[in-house]
């Protein structure tokens, strides 16, 4: 008899003392926002979010694109205004969960915008990170801000980042009583290029780094990006492919380079063994019809845009767009136009000139944009060692359809990373482990195995075999470093049904089709 009333009256003094932990969390954050005293920091609001709520962005700019947000989880949600100089801030928001594991973590931005990354934050709050993101230093995604403005492009090129750290470790130790035991960073593109940035330039910020996809070597990158419309031209130019063209060049890379791999299945393992010969789709200037073929101006833009960029003196400026990626990058960059980003940054930053156009786009641009480099923006430094020195952890990874940033730059940036510190990959596998992802897009999406955890829109669960950032975890606060990264090729997004996973390998291995079975085997792939 007392046993049967006992779980009734156990689990109303549970569901009662649950209710009083909520409004001790939901007062204690609403307090909070009054209670903050930190040099140069603002308090906007400090409000809680219940899980499940679908967050309304209605401050933010409508070119971020992001007019509101799934949130999982409870938490309080900080958002701020901090100076950065006599004439210039951040927004900074900082999210803190009800169920907080006990680490810290920022997020990163994208591209050259001024947009806070809300999927980021609402990603690792539900993971139990105390986490920051900011806005760069400017919003929008328009790269006009910089004009005249050299705090605000000091902001995008390191201290917007920094700042939120600085920013964001204190809060969190002034909210949470245990504060944090370990920092992470998170971040892809832009986002990549920041975290590179922080392991650079302020070693001790992180212990753990992931990034994705990194902007790094960022002038160079602007300019090649710039350089496509020279070589397209418009779309009335005998020079310019359109995208059904294109395919057609995807689709005989594909035929020429899927099975070096071993096996078929329409993905590039590895770009570095593909050198195609696209003189195969020159049409036939005798033949009556002329379908699925090019003519031979348009094979060699192919051949051009499939080349490395070099500057005026021979020198690399930047490698090749690694074969693979054409059906993704042919509406985006090879689309006729003037690539946004690129002009942007000679508009506003190289030639303090609006009226500037990148249609008149020449290897001399790239020239005075790189002597310039303002804040060493360029994110190319090759000694990390008071990184290393440090404890700090570094999980970089680049998907091999990237139709924005080649991979093949992440591969130049490991070389140069081994021969300026005269480390084997032996010895870089220490502390720093690269994974090139085959049959992934720009940070994302693709043809292949992409779900790797970088985020919601890519995963399939905190199995740290699955999930990047929970490998960097596991690394950081166990010791055991990644030796694959795992990722599932969903059938229509995440969270669809997962067709098949891949286990990718860490550079310089790569993976091979061993057998038995189906390529769809994970087992049946052997990193060599």
């Amino acid at each position: 008899m007392t046993r049967l009333y006992a779980l009734p009256l156990f689990a109303a003094l549970g569901g009662s003392l649950a209710l009083a932990s909520e409004d001790a969390f939901q007062s204690k954050c609403v307090k909070f926002g009054d209670q903050i005293d930190i040099p140069n920091v603002k308090v906007n609001f400090a409000e809680f979010v219940q899980g499940g709520t679908n967050l309304s962005l209605a401050d933010n700019p409508p070119s971020c694109g992001t007019s509101d947000q799934a949130v999982s989880v409870d938490l309080c949600r900080i958002a701020m205004a901090v100076s950065t100089s006599d004439s210039s801030e951040i927004t900074l928001e900082a999210w803190f969960p009800r169920e907080y594991k006990g680490r810290f973590l920022s997020t990163g931005n994208g591209g050259i915008s001024g947009c806070i990354q809300y999927y980021d934050l609402a990603y690792t709050a539900h993971l139990g990170f105390a986490t920051v993101g900011a806005n760069n230093g400017h919003n929008g995604t328009s790269g006009k801000p910089f004009y005249h403005s050299p705090e605000v492009v000091k902001d995008y090129a390191y201290r917007s980042v920094h700042t939120g750290v600085v920013v964001g470790k204190e809060l969190t130790k002034q909210f949470y009583e245990e504060g944090y035991k370990k920092s992470y960073y998170l971040g892809c593109s832009t986002g990549g290029r920041q975290g590179w940035k922080s392991v650079q330039k302020y070693p001790n910020d992180f212990d753990g780094v992931v990034a994705g996809a990194p902007a790094i070597n960022l002038i160079n990158l602007f300019s090649w990006s710039s350089n496509f419309y020279s070589v397209t031209g418009s779309p009335t130019s005998d020079t310019f492919l359109s995208t059904a063209e294109w395919k057609i060049v995807h689709e005989e890379i594909i035929r020429q380079c899927d099975t070096i791999d071993g096996a078929k299945d329409g993905i590039i393992e590895d770009p570095d063994l593909c050198r195609p010969i696209l003189e195969t789709l020159t049409c036939d200037s005798s033949a009556s019809k002329k379908t699925g073929c090019l003519t031979s101006t348009q094979v060699n833009t192919a051949n051009k845009v499939l080349s490395p960029f070099y500057g005026i003196d021979g020198t690399l400026l930047y490698p090749r767009m690694q074969p693979g990626s054409e059906m993704l990058a042919a509406p985006i960059m090879y689309n006729g136009q003037p690539f946004p980003y690129g002009e942007d940054w000679f508009r506003y930053v190289v030639y303090d000139d609006p009226s500037w156009s990148g249609a008149n786009f020449t290897v001399k641009d790239a020239a005075a944009a790189l002597a310039q480099n303002p804040y060493n923006i360029q994110t190319w430094d090759g000694d990390i060692s008071p990184f290393k020195k440090a404890g700090g952890k570094i999980l970089h990874y680049h998907g091999l359809q990237d139709e924005l940033i080649s991979s093949e730059d992440s591969k130049m940036y490991y070389a140069h990373v081994s021969n300026t510190m005269q480390l084997p990959p032996s010895k870089l596998d220490e502390f720093y482990r690269f994974f090139p992802i085959s049959g992934m897009g720009h940070c994302g999406g693709g043809d292949g195995a992409y779900g790797i955890g970088q985020g919601f829109r890519s995963y399939d669960g905190t199995n740290p075999e699955d999930n990047v950032l929970m490998a960097m975890v596991q690394w950081v606060e166990e010791g055991k470093a990644p030796e694959t990264v795992r990722g599932a090729k969903f059938s229509a997004g995440a969270g669809s049904k997962v067709e098949y996973k891949r286990k990718h390998c860490r550079w310089p291995r790569r993976n091979v089709f061993r057998g038995p079975g189906n390529y769809t085997d994970e087992n049946a792939w052997q990193c060599i």
